[in-house]
């Protein structure tokens, strides 16, 4: 009985955090698949039309370039970042002043709302006046953002110091919880740095690791705000990610059921992801719990 009523007072805390996530969460999914099997000709008048929006879209050529575009942007960011996170993670002091010092620094970018990096990095870029062209025109190097080269790193160099402060703070977080006799008994064997990374560091960070692959590319394959504000999808098409070509779909040429459609498939593959990293994950933490 005792159990019951904790459990019913549990479920009156949670109940607000439901509420908000129903709304937030649940509805506008509820929505967009109604969408995605109507046509609408204006004046809330819906026409069931099935699954034509979804046979229109994975008929597309422009679905699978963004498709593409998004997935290869998303690679790009977790091969530079999640090896430049673990780097600056093992190179960070003790606890300490300077290392209260390194967490404040690494933690700014992540604080900094998405439209503020977006509008910061266009105009470090501008010609003339932003400090990443100057500093690049100083040493004989002229950025050309009509390059897709230059336009992809450019998105690349923004992202990385938005978010590498993510992978870097989980990662020393756990690198603090390894226990000094592992250390001490490396030693005492004459083990190199690279025998310590590979077998005490390493395999304890599997599970953070997996984590911030999750988080990381969740945020890029979704990414919007800051692509958008910097260049507008261009050069051409070169970085009109799948975002960008759902919000053209829906907003400009106001084609809701294809957008629809185009909203369920994204999220799937979001899903998807997300559910395959929760099985790595899962195993990952019980296995620790029981060891």
């Amino acid at each position: 009985m005792h159990n019951f009523r904790q459990a019913r007072v549990a479920w009156l805390y949670l109940l607000p955090s439901l509420l908000v996530l129903l709304v937030a969460g649940v509805l506008p999914i509820v929505f967009v698949g109604f969408y995605s099997l109507h046509d609408t000709f204006g004046g809330n008048v819906f026409v069931w039309v099935g699954a034509q929006w979804f046979s229109e879209v994975l008929r597309s050529v422009e679905f699978y370039q963004a498709l593409l575009r998004s997935l290869g942007f998303s690679l790009l960011v977790l091969s530079v970042q999640i090896p430049l996170g673990i780097a600056v993670a093992l190179r960070m002091p003790g606890p300490g002043m300077l290392t209260t010092v390194y967490i404040v620094l690494l933690a700014i970018p992540l604080l900094t709302p998405t439209i503020v990096v977006g509008y910061l990095w266009k105009v470090m870029i501008q010609p003339g006046s932003g400090l990443l062209y100057e500093s690049l025109s100083a040493v004989g190097i002229t950025l050309d953002m009509t390059s897709v080269v230059w336009t992809w790193a450019v998105l690349l160099l923004m992202d990385t110091w938005h978010w590498t402060g993510l992978v870097v703070l989980l990662c020393y977080a756990r690198l603090r919880t390894i226990p000094d006799p592992f250390y001490q008994a490396a030693a005492i064997d004459g083990a190199s740095r690279w025998a310590v990374f590979r077998y005490i560091q390493l395999p304890r960070l599997k599970l953070v690791l997996a984590i911030a692959v999750l988080l990381r590319f969740m945020d890029s394959f979704t990414l919007y705000t800051e692509p958008y504000v910097i260049t507008r999808g261009g050069p051409g098409v070169s970085t009109t990610f799948l975002s960008h070509e759902l919000v053209q779909t829906g907003l400009i040429q106001f084609d809701l059921g294809q957008a629809g459609a185009m909203a369920v498939i994204y999220f799937l593959i979001v899903l998807l992801v997300s559910a395959c990293f929760y099985r790595l994950i899962v195993p990952a933490g019980k296995s620790r719990s029981n060891g």
